[in-house]
């Protein structure tokens, strides 16, 4: 039996002195290649690319579906929902998820609305601020801003 040149622990299989788990970590060194999305040499992930365009390109659905869930409790067909359109403008390219309320731990279905970049940067800017509220009231949805904020 012998002992891993890294970790020190027995092991029966010995690939360059190292157990299996060294001998990824330290040892082998993946092929390099040039990516065929962004055209850096770099270690090669799979289908061609580097590991981050791999994940950009096959994985991004299943990470943002991950990252709602954990963010705001709601499934990935209920951001889609709330976020298919400004509710003010009728943007529908880029639609970003607000808090009516600003309570960010208030992740109820009645307090997340769709807002584009525009309209959702300017209900966070104070000079813009009322004249957005009094939209969402049109609207119809509930004025849940504090009076002292707005």
């Amino acid at each position: 039996m012998f002992k891993c040149f890294y970790c020190e622990r027995p092991i029966t299989k010995v690939k360059k002195g190292a157990c299996n788990n060294c001998y990824k970590k330290y040892i082998w060194k993946g092929k390099k290649i040039i990516c065929r999305r962004c055209r850096r040499e770099l270690y090669h992930h799979a289908k061609g690319y580097c590991g981050g365009c791999y994940n950009f390109l096959f994985h991004l659905e299943k990470n943002k579906s991950e990252n709602i869930k954990k963010w705001y409790n709601l499934d990935y067909e209920s951001y889609l929902k709330i976020t298919k359109e400004c509710i003010i403008c009728g943007f529908d390219k880029a639609v970003e998820l607000h808090h009516i309320d600003r309570n960010h731990s208030n992740n109820s279905k009645e307090n997340l609305v769709g807002i584009c970049p525009n309209h959702h940067k300017m209900i966070h800017m104070y000079k813009y601020r009322k004249q957005i509220c009094k939209i969402l009231e049109e609207k119809c949805y509930r004025n849940l801003f504090n009076k002292q904020n707005i």
